[in-house]
């Protein structure tokens, strides 16, 4: 897949002039600004002020990326009012891969709030994707009530686990992969190589960096108790790298009941993922199992000899829009044979339009303009579409939310032409 270098397109120029009427310079950075972009986003995500060894640390990756930076002409201080980046990585949908543009690191000042910055940002960044032809767009969010108005919605749920584990215990499963201590440095080289590997069997998950791993094994600066962090990996009959799991165990209410908290799990088998949930469960002196961003559909309660000692909280995580409605639905296998005329709407205009959507037999998905006359059977906002892209959720339910309209039958073909054998899941942030 072809990626484009997010760092060649140019701030949008309708946000550009929009912030500058406010006393505001909306523009890309790079070079020396960079630090103080950073440590803004810092200030921004209520972090401590960083030190010049973290700062150090994450210009490398930040080079990387297409940076926005908003500034206020009359600030004392330096540092960005806003902040904002982005990059174009490869989404594994069904079928294959589409490129899609990430959405990172969004933060406003608190003394710049209310002052139309973030929509500036935000809707700047979905109109300079679209000009530079990304059919889709993402990100991960701190807090759900923000980006729906720009049509974004939860695409890819995860759950967070606790696991009471002297209760659980294990089932008669025995997994064949053997689990071998590793230090911190290999544990991100494994983590790295194993979601590489796996990543493309992970409907909704995104390509990595490094940092990220270094970041999961506690090798970047400021890691809090890096000590603590420890790492195995799993390997099959053959020797072969087939898991890896970086964990902490953290003291609990007495030397018998510690807490293991799961950093990163990544497998390349069930029978690798079934054999790191054992060592975590059965560990030594520990009485609490902890792990977030699991997949929803994970075989882990049937595992276990007592499936009630196990909690799923299910929450959002990862967020689509949809830019170009036919190259999203062409970029992905559609089940079944169907022909339904669809009506999108969005409220900035990106993605609106009615199309004619049809698959019969071997074809492919062919997606062509709705004919003059020719009326929708099926009408949908851009969010509904892009909640319901990858299968986590069904028209139908969007249906029973108004969010969707139109013919019965025709929204249940489309639905069923949506649906995927497993759950979608994002496996890191972004």
């Amino acid at each position: 897949m072809s990626i484009l270098d997010a760092r060649t397109v140019p701030a949008d120029p309708i946000s550009r002039d929009r912030l500058g009427e406010e006393g505001l310079d909306y523009r890309v950075i790079s070079g020396d600004e960079l630090a103080d972009q950073l440590r803004a986003e810092h200030r921004g995500f209520l972090g401590g002020e960083p030190s010049e060894e973290e700062v150090d640390d994450e210009l490398a990756l930040q080079s990387e990326r297409r940076v926005i930076a908003v500034y206020d002409r009359d600030a004392l201080q330096p540092l960005p009012v806003a902040t904002e980046c982005s990059w174009v990585t490869p989404l594994t949908v069904p079928g294959g891969e589409i490129p899609m543009w990430a959405i990172s690191g969004v933060t406003v000042a608190a003394t710049h709030r209310r002052r139309g910055i973030a929509r500036g940002m935000l809707e700047g960044e979905l109109r300079a994707a679209a000009d530079a032809g990304l059919a889709m767009a993402g990100l991960t969010v701190s807090e759900a009530t923000i980006y729906g108005r720009y049509g974004f919605a939860s695409a890819i749920p995860v759950a967070g686990v606790t696991i009471d584990a002297k209760r659980a215990g294990w089932g008669p499963h025995e997994p064949a992969a053997r689990i071998r201590f590793v230090d911190r440095e290999q544990l991100a080289d494994d983590l790295g190589t194993l979601h590489e590997r796996t990543r493309g069997q992970r409907l909704g998950d995104i390509e990595a960096w490094p940092r990220r791993w270094r970041q999961s094994a506690a090798l970047v600066p400021g890691a809090e108790k890096p000590g603590h962090v420890r790492g195995v990996r799993a390997i099959d009959a053959d020797g072969e790298l087939v898991g890896s799991l970086a964990f902490r165990v953290e003291e609990g209410t007495d030397f018998s009941h510690h807490t293991l908290r799961v950093e990163q799990l990544i497998a390349a088998t069930p029978d690798a993922r079934a054999a790191l949930w054992r060592f975590a469960i059965t560990y030594d002196l520990v009485s609490t199992v902890q792990a977030s961003l699991q997949p929803i559909d994970d075989p882990l309660p049937w595992l276990v000899r007592d499936r009630r000692a196990i909690t799923q909280a299910v929450h959002d995580h990862g967020w689509l829009r949809i830019l170009d409605v036919p190259a999203a639905l062409s970029a992905r296998s559609l089940a079944g044979a169907f022909g339904v005329r669809l009506r999108v709407t969005d409220p900035l205009g990106i993605a609106a339009g009615a199309w004619t959507v049809a698959k019969l037999g071997a074809e492919g998905v062919r997606v062509e303009s709705l004919g003059d006359g020719e009326r929708a059977e099926v009408t949908l906002d851009v969010g509904a579409l892009s909640a319901a892209y990858l299968g986590s959720v069904s028209l139908g339910t969007l249906a029973a939310a108004g969010r969707v309209t139109g013919d019965a039958a025709k929204i249940a073909a489309l639905s069923d032409a949506l649906r995927v054998a497993t759950a979608p899941h994002l496996s890191i942030w972004y």
